[in-house]
């Protein structure tokens, strides 16, 4: 099944997400259940939550690799919202 996550950062964050990025990214990287990643952005190309396409067997799956982002542990995250997801294009 494939879900999206999508997280949006606590306000002023960005300190915390670029000090936490090269091990997020090495997580992304590492995962064989990520289809898609990238950051959301705010107006100002700023870098302000994050959208991950995962591919899993069930929905306790993506909430263990949720919870293990760099990022997450962090407390980067002001919310995570992880929802089904079904690929039309």
């Amino acid at each position: 099944m494939l879900v999206a996550l999508i997280a949006r950062d606590k306000p002023d964050a960005l300190q915390t997400r670029l000090d936490n990025r090269d091990a997020h990214i090495a997580y992304l990287k590492s995962s064989n259940l990520v289809s898609q990643a990238g950051p959301l952005l705010d107006t100002n190309g700023d870098m302000v939550g994050s959208l991950i396409v995962l591919e899993v067997d069930d929905m306790s799956d993506a909430e263990a690799w949720a919870a293990s982002d760099p990022y997450a542990l962090a407390g980067l995250f002001q919310s995570v919202d992880l929802i089904p997801w079904n690929k039309v294009i």
